[in-house]
């Protein structure tokens, strides 16, 4: 299983609607709610609230932390960009897209992992990303998979302009899709990738998100001022998610295998799963991400796809409409509305053990 990359105009309105009516009002509190999604990288929300993990850490800092899984990944965000949630599992694509686009101060609590090969372009039969040109292409409009397609056609200075067209199709119809006559590539993410190019001897994977390293970046982010007022909450959640990486890192059955029943798979799928997902299991790593010099050209590159679909934000004049911030106090897009920032505070506590 992975996350669902669908970013609909109407979730995106919905979002944006939800955006307007303005999340609570910001305040030192003791009870949060944090939203997930079933992805790979995401699967260690769901165990850390089975296992007790969260409510040992949350207990620590004198609050309580309530993980809730929905299985609609957009309407997820939708939920926490009307306040509904302090926190949820997201892309920094869609996070730049509906909260941040639609006014919501948002940060980056969290880099968890980025797409190494879980996101794939597949064209029938032998050849290169070249050859996509004149073929129409099926994958999920305004998706992640959409981002990976002009990534691709850009590396070989072709645009989408040079397919013939691209065809919405959903997750579920990707694999008969495949299969028909007429289809002769297709874009999507595992475990849909691996079932099409283990099922179909003709079936090349001409590019992937491996290309691509720390692009598509899976996120845990939370409301900014919340935050702020609330430091307990960023440690809390900081401390059990680094808990169970080093879990995960050390190999541990009982944690893996809980995950890969909560995703609908079994160990091995799992795992194979992992493979394809750079996870960060070493807090350092991801405090590196987020310092990563390549970072803000990635979000200069999200922004710029966002715009050239119509959801970056309402009525947004340019890319630069939103405003990102980074660690080193270094900002691209409009620095007077800045409502996207990584932190590495926490992070880098949990690096140093002194959470």
């Amino acid at each position: 299983m992975t996350r669902p990359k669908l970013l609909s105009a109407t979730a995106l309105s919905l979002g944006l609607i939800a955006a307007t009516l303005g999340p609570a009002a910001a305040e030192e509190k003791t009870d949060f709610k944090v939203a997930w999604s079933i992805y790979a990288g995401w699967m260690p929300w769901g165990y850390l609230s089975d296992s007790g993990i969260m409510d040992k850490w949350a207990e620590k800092y004198g609050i309580t932390v309530e993980i809730v899984q929905i299985n609609d990944y957009v309407e997820s965000i939708n939920q926490y960009t009307a306040g509904e949630f302090d926190g949820v599992s997201a892309t920094n694509m869609d996070t730049l897209s509906i909260p941040s686009g639609g006014g919501v101060d948002t940060t980056a609590l969290i880099i968890g992992d980025y797409s190494n090969g879980n996101d794939a372009v597949i064209l029938k039969g032998e050849g290169t990303v070249e050859d996509l040109a004149g073929k129409p292409v099926n994958l999920v409009e305004l998706s992640v998979s959409h981002y990976l397609l002009a990534r691709a056609l850009d590396s070989v200075g072709l645009a989408e302009a040079d397919l013939g067209g691209v065809v919405n199709t959903s997750d579920a119809d990707m694999i008969a899709a495949f299969a028909a006559p007429e289809v002769e590539a297709v874009v999507t993410w595992n475990p849909l990738v691996s079932e099409i190019l283990s099922s179909n001897p003709d079936a090349t994977s001409v590019f992937d998100s491996s290309k691509i390293p720390g692009e598509i970046l899976d996120l845990m982010v939370v409301n900014t001022q919340t935050l702020a007022d609330n430091p307990d909450f960023g440690k809390a959640m900081v401390g059990a998610w680094y808990e169970v990486m080093g879990l995960m890192a050390a190999g541990d059955a009982e944690a893996l295998g809980a995950m890969a029943s909560a995703a609908g798979t079994d160990l091995e799928g799992y795992k194979a799963q992992l493979d394809k997902t750079a996870m960060f299991y070493d807090p350092a790593e991801a405090v590196a991400q987020a310092e990563s010099a390549d970072l803000p050209a990635t979000m200069t590159n999200v922004a710029e796809f966002l715009f050239d679909k119509g959801i970056l934000g309402v009525n947004a004049p340019s890319a630069d409409f939103v405003g990102v911030a980074y660690p080193d106090g270094s900002t691209s897009g409009d620095e007077a509305n800045v409502q996207f920032r990584y932190d590495t505070t926490y992070m880098k506590m949990a690096a140093d053990g002194s959470l």
